[in-house]
């Protein structure tokens, strides 16, 4: 209606023209005139207390015109990744041609693949005697003495505490907490 006419509607107007023209219900025009205006092929605008709606043949001419010019813009610059594409694996292919020593070298290559896979899990067996390793362990062996030694030392100032304050006998206290009886200090 409004690309035939080539004009500006206000709704009132397009539910008076439409039914007699392209056979919509009036019940409908507002519904469909929304759908139009949401898709974009039809514009509208509110000036004062009126929408007005139009939709010129131009702009959509000019709508397609730049989905056109982006689509050859895309497909120029993927037909140059293509050739660029197809240049590059031509340029690998040089050198790597099917030949009985080419052959040989990949064979020998695989081989030696495996046997540093081999020495590697064999090194891996060894590891715990690594000066590295062992001297990683003895810190982490200190930290952790000095840390059992920590706790240690809390229990026994907590278990003087729980004497001085409520009169409690130690062996109650470690039975009660199931405090070792040994229980004393690393060296």
């Amino acid at each position: 209606l409004c690309f035939a006419q080539k004009d500006v509607f206000q709704l009132k107007d397009i539910e008076k023209i439409a039914p007699k023209e392209k056979g919509i219900t009036s019940m409908s025009v507002k519904e469909i005139l929304q759908s139009l205006v949401d898709d974009g092929m039809v514009d509208t605008d509110r000036i004062g207390t009126s929408n007005y709606f139009w939709a010129f043949p131009s702009k959509a001419l000019h709508a397609r015109k730049r989905k056109l010019e982006e689509l050859e813009s895309q497909f120029a610059e993927s037909s140059q990744k293509k050739e660029a594409l197809q240049k590059s694996i031509e340029k690998s292919k040089i050198g790597r041609e099917d030949t009985a020593e080419r052959a040989a070298l990949i064979e020998e290559l695989a081989a030696l693949r495996q046997k540093k896979e081999k020495l590697k899990a064999e090194i891996d067996k060894y590891r715990e005697c690594d000066p590295d390793v062992v001297e990683e362990m003895r810190q982490t062996n200190k930290i952790a003495k000095e840390a059992a030694n920590r706790w240690t030392d809390n229990i026994f100032s907590i278990k003087s505490w729980a004497k001085r304050k409520f009169g409690f006998e130690e062996s109650r206290i470690d039975k009660s907490f199931g405090i070792p009886e040994d229980l004393d200090y690393i060296d």
